[in-house]
């Protein structure tokens, strides 16, 4: 069967990253554990390819305890070397640290705000921004709002999550959706 869909071109021929973008890339979440999961994916793909994350998805599942926020956050020395020897994930001992902290840090967030959802949605009136890019090239890295919220949680004691890797995080949360307008996956495709 042929796939006659536009997509954004980001996601090029790889099956596992076109389903990525027709399933989960700017589908808003509410949902605290896949915001948890996606900031330690987000969180440790800094540098690297996001398709290099993608497909050490599952491993990274194993190793942080199924993305359970509550047991990622009491992780120890043990836990961070059993982390430091699994080739199945991003062996850096900054970003494998930084998932513990960023776990605490989630964890005073939702008792805070009642949930990390309600955090994250609060700076956007608790409705996605979607934008309307002709092409790729006119997506920014980062904008006022990733900065805001980036200065926000470092100041709360998140690490690895710069004003890029916000943006990234907000595109893939469907915060922002930033699916290009002849894409099916923009708003405007999409039949009512």
């Amino acid at each position: 069967m042929v796939d006659i869909h536009v997509r954004c071109s980001w996601c090029g021929e790889d099956k596992a990253y076109q389903n990525y973008h027709d399933l989960e890339w700017g589908v808003p979440c509410r949902d605290d554990k896949k915001l948890f999961e996606f900031l330690i994916l987000e969180s440790a793909q800094a540098g690297l390819s996001w398709l290099t994350i993608l497909r050490k998805r599952d491993n990274y599942r194993l190793a942080f305890a199924n993305f359970d926020v509550k047991a990622v956050s009491t992780f120890d020395d043990q836990d961070k070397q059993r982390l430091m020897q699994d080739a199945g994930i991003v062996r850096n001992r900054l970003k494998i640290e930084s998932a513990i902290t960023n776990a605490q840090c989630f964890l005073k967030v939702q008792k805070e705000a009642g949930s990390f959802s309600h955090y994250l949605w609060s700076y956007f009136s608790d409705k996605p921004l979607v934008n309307r890019w002709l092409n790729e090239d006119q997506i920014p890295v980062s904008t006022p709002i990733s900065q805001k919220i980036s200065k926000d949680m470092k100041r709360r004691g998140f690490k690895f999550f710069g004003a890029t890797t916000c943006y990234a995080y907000l595109q893939a949360m469907g915060l922002v959706n930033d699916h290009v307008l002849d894409c099916f996956r923009h708003p405007s495709q999409i039949k009512r």
